[in-house]
């Protein structure tokens, strides 16, 4: 991990932070005035470059304002932190303007303030982890000719900064379209901003767009910029619009109407220069005539529709996404790519796809892990597939509806719990035998009789949470199982190292970046 980097006069406020960030295994890197900093930034490299700026205001030989803005220009993406006295703190809150990430009061409660650290380099690892992903992977794939009028659509809104509604359902990749739309644009070198409206609770929303005032509500220590300033001069991408609520619509249109807005507790009016994206899986017309979505709302938003299609509507793209996934769950996991069988190919494109491409993704990630040979053929798909007839594509997405359906689903979700008991006895019996009482991050260790006993209990309860699923006729079995699994997982590794994130990941054997997409992923912030 890159260092943060500290900038203090006061070497004994540099010593309190180099020792207490250490001893969170947080690597340091101290300076005593601004140009000391903007030297070692001319010779750093991507790998010893600064995590996290952490600049006094006040120093001999410059500012850290004049810094911050300096960084900025070179680092647009560097969280910075500014600590200042109380006698500073309208200097302090001037420097969100300028993009700092948080403002530190001097004297500081150090616990707080390696927590507020913590969080900025949880912040920057999320934008490296968006990056690396933009930079390394294409940034859509389809040859499908509903997927060439999407990308038509796409070149063709290139030089525009229209407000654009990209329809589709859940999983089919409208996020992807709006960082290409955003990527092709003028506001290219702008930042890109992505919120799940439906994410977030309705009391938070507005802080969250908005941002609030110091003391706006309880816990509201600081002033905080919402995403629209956030995205000043690029990009905000609204996802799942038409769940926002009704109240909040207003002050949206407000925004897009002439661009100001007030923060939570705010009497000053800011001004954000924002080009929108929005996003739903939704009728929105539908959702219009039951007073549930303003119709003025709609046609602010409703300027250019983009509809993305379905996986099932473009069958043809399944064997390129399938290859693609599979090199990139290879790579996340450190292990050789796996190959597919063209049989296993051909009954994997019949798949009727619920989920859309996420599914798909998640599909190969699960081939990676449990496929127990480097070709995967057409037995080692995962139950949801295997549990469908192929003269019954037109219909997949559905539950078998006889016994005999059913009793096949049964016997496919116990194959798979059979390799996972496989996979943990194994891990149990090669690691060293741990303190009574303790439980594995998959689940309770099958090492004592105790912990056996726990472990059949929690394995039994998974089958029979799994069997009442499939049999229910739901299509979204596997995205909700493994999501449990995944949560359970990451909390149960996160309480064994009282939240260290970077030393939770190294124990599940993953890597940071991976434990940090996964917790945003499943909203365990």
């Amino acid at each position: 991990m890159k260092p943060i980097w500290i900038v203090d006069d006061d070497q004994s406020i540099r010593f309190v932070l180099e020792k207490a960030l250490l001893r969170e295994d947080l690597p340091t890197r101290s300076f005593t005035n601004p140009r000391e900093v903007l030297a070692a930034l001319e010779v750093a490299t991507e790998d010893d470059g600064p995590q996290v700026l952490v600049s006094d205001i006040r120093m001999p030989g410059g500012s850290g304002l004049d810094l911050l803005e300096k960084v900025k220009a070179k680092l647009p993406g560097l969280p910075v932190i500014i600590m200042t006295a109380y006698s500073d703190l309208d200097s302090a809150v001037s420097a969100f303007q300028g993009g700092a990430f948080e403002y530190l009061p001097k004297p500081f409660d150090l616990p707080k303030a390696v927590e507020l650290i913590r969080r900025a380099v949880e912040e920057s690892q999320r934008e490296e982890v968006a990056e690396e992903r933009m930079a390394a992977a294409p940034e859509m794939l389809g040859q499908a000719p509903a997927m060439q009028d999407v990308f038509r659509a796409i070149g063709r809104l290139s030089q525009s900064m229209v407000t654009v509604m990209i329809t589709g359902e859940s999983g089919s990749g409208k996020e992807l379209v709006a960082r290409a739309l955003h990527k092709h644009s003028p506001r290219a070198n702008g930042p890109f901003i992505a919120i799940n409206t439906a994410a977030i609770p309705k009391d938070l929303l507005e802080s969250e767009l908005f941002g609030h005032e110091r003391g706006a509500f309880t816990g509201a220590q600081t002033m905080r910029r919402g995403r629209f300033e956030q995205a000043d001069g690029g990009t905000l991408f609204l996802d799942e619009i038409g769940d926002m609520p009704y109240d909040l619509q207003t002050r949206l249109l407000r925004v897009l109407s002439d661009g100001h807005f007030y923060r939570v507790g705010g009497h000053s009016a800011v001004k954000a220069n924002v080009r929108v994206i929005a996003a739903t899986h939704q009728d929105l017309e539908q959702r219009v005539k039951d007073g549930g979505f303003r119709e003025d709302l709609f046609h602010r938003l409703n300027v250019i529709r983009l509809r993305l299609p379905a996986l099932r509507e473009r069958r043809e793209d399944v064997f390129m996404l399938t290859r693609h996934f599979l090199q990139q769950s290879a790579k996340q996991l450190g292990v050789e790519p796996k190959r597919i069988a063209d049989a296993a190919l051909q009954r994997l494109s019949q798949f009727n796809f619920p989920g859309n491409v996420r599914q798909l993704e998640n599909i190969c990630h699960w081939l990676t892990v449990m496929a127990p040979a480097q070709v995967i053929e057409p037995k080692d798909l995962p139950p949801e597939v295997l549990s469908v007839t192929p003269e019954l594509a037109p219909e997949l997405g559905r539950a078998p509806a006889s016994a005999e359906k059913t009793a096949v689903a049964k016997a496919d979700w116990a194959e798979l719990l059979d390799r996972e008991s496989a996979v943990h006895a194994a891990h149990a019996a090669a690691a060293e035998q741990p303190a009574a009482g303790s439980f594995s991050a998959d689940g309770p260790n099958p090492a004592s009789g105790q912990r056996v006993q726990a472990w059949e209990t929690w394995e039994s309860g998974l089958e029979a949470e799994a069997t009442a699923l499939l049999v229910s006729g739901r299509t979204d079995v596997w995205d909700v199982l493994t999501r449990r699994f995944e949560s359970r997982l990451i909390q149960t590794a996160l309480q064994s190292t009282r939240g260290r994130r970077i030393e939770a990941a190294q124990k599940l054997g993953i890597g940071r970046n991976t434990i940090t997409r996964k917790i945003q992923e499943l909203n365990l912030e």
